[in-house]
Parts: C-alpha cells; sequence; structure tokens
C-alpha cells in the first residue's frame, strides 16, 4: 500500500530541521472558552491540521459535527501542527494540559518517518506525549492514530515503524486506530496535488475511519 504522511512539499519542519527551512506553524494559544463540554484533544502534524483547507474541512471539525449528530456532549479541539515531529509535540504538552482534556487523540510520527528519525526515539517521545497526560489530576482516555512510513529507508524500517503504535497502544491501554488514511492515501481524487494532504473529500473519509474506533469509547463509561 502506497502511504503518505505529512512533512514533505508542503510542510514546514521544526526544530532540528536544516537552518533553511521554516518554522512550523504554531496555533494561537488555547483560548478560555465559554464552552464547559468535555474536550476531546486531537495533537497531530498537519494531517490533523487540515492544510490547504478551512479549518471547518479537517476531520477534527467533522468529528464535532459527528459528536452533535449523536447527542454526545463533547468539544473537539484542533490542535494539529503542519511539520510537527513527536519530539514537538511532546514540547507542546504541559501548553496543551492546560485545558482539562477528557480524550487525547495522538496523531504523531509521520515527519519522523519521513526523516528516517529511530523508531525507538519516536515511541519514546510518544509515550512521554502518554505519560504527561496521566500526570493530570483526571487523566484523559487515549486513542492512539497508526501511521506508516514510505518505503525510502527500506522494509526492515518500515516494519520497525509500524510496531511503534500497537505497542504503545498495548503497553498504555489505549485505543488504536490502525491506519486513518486508509481509503485516502495514494488516492489522487482525495489528495490535493501535492499527492500527500486530503482534500475536504479525503477528510471526510479520514473523519469515518477515526470515528469508528471514536465512538464505541465515547460510549463508554469514563
Amino acid at each position: 500500500m502506497a502511504v503518505f504522511g505529512p512533512g514533505c512539499r508542503g510542510d514546514a519542519p521544526d526544530a532540528g530541521a536544516p537552518e533553511s527551512s521554516p518554522a512550523p506553524v504554531s496555533p494561537a494559544p488555547p483560548a478560555v472558552s465559554e464552552d464547559q463540554r468535555p474536550v476531546i484533544l486531537f495533537v497531530g502534524t498537519s494531517l490533523t491540521a487540515g492544510l490547504g483547507l478551512d479549518p471547518s474541512e479537517a476531520y477534527p471539525a467533522l468529528i464535532q459535527q459527528k459528536l452533535d449528530g449523536a447527542g454526545l456532549d463533547y468539544r473537539a479541539v484542533n490542535a494539529g501542527v503542519s511539520g510537527e515531529t513527536s519530539a514537538g509535540a511532546v514540547r507542546r504538552m504541559d501548553w496543551l494540559l492546560r485545558q482539562e482534556v477528557a480524550v487525547l487523540v495522538v496523531e504523531t510520527g509521520a515527519n519522523d518517518g519521513l526523516r528516517g528519525q529511530d523508531p525507538e526515539a519516536t515511541q519514546a517521545n510518544i509515550q512521554a506525549i502518554l505519560d504527561r497526560a496521566r500526570e493530570e489530576d483526571s487523566p484523559p482516555r487515549i486513542v492512539i492514530v497508526a501511521m506508516e512510513a514510505l518505503p525510502n529507508y527500506g522494509e526492515d524500517y518500515r516494519r520497525r515503524f509500524r510496531a511503534i503504535y500497537p505497542a504503545l497502544a498495548e503497553a498504555n491501554d489505549a485505543a488504536l486506530i490502525p491506519f486513518f488514511l486508509e481509503g485516502v492515501a495514494g488516492s489522487p481524487e482525495l489528495n490535493q496535488a501535492d499527492g500527500i494532504h486530503p482534500t475536504a473529500e479525503g477528510h471526510a473519509v479520514v473523519a469515518e475511519n477515526v470515528w469508528k474506533t471514536l465512538e464505541p469509547l465515547l460510549a463508554e463509561s469514563p
């Protein structure tokens, strides 16, 4: 299966990239909201941010529509940052967890894979995100979004990278989305001109993939 991730031809790498690379696009600080619904926080890369689209077309906004339609009283918050690696996501967690989070959806690592970063380092970074979330007085439930590496670094690297996500889910009793670009990756009509980032129609498919895992989790008692 052809697999694509953020970080090239449209993403801006974060710290550690060559000096000629632009800095990642940071979102505005979390605003104090009068909306007191429990937060579902989507931490991710350009695939979550919705690079090239209006924020209302990115999958977290579509998840909000599904929540509302199902009568589930949650607020979806998009904390995607284009070009971010797993190390960058770790650095943001203190800041992001200033708001109380009921469910944490973690989509990170694709940019690590594009750079050929050691999968063990990526796994350690994601584990650090989960450990930080558990420090909260009311720790969020966790959903881990699995990603795939491109074939550039060989089959052994792809195998080791692929193994990160189920291992983390099992070790942390977390829900796992096996591959949220299922049905989108490699489909020209569902991706923008770069062949990497989903179109609005592609994000609708992604939202369905995420919802299959998220809805049963929300239906359970916290």
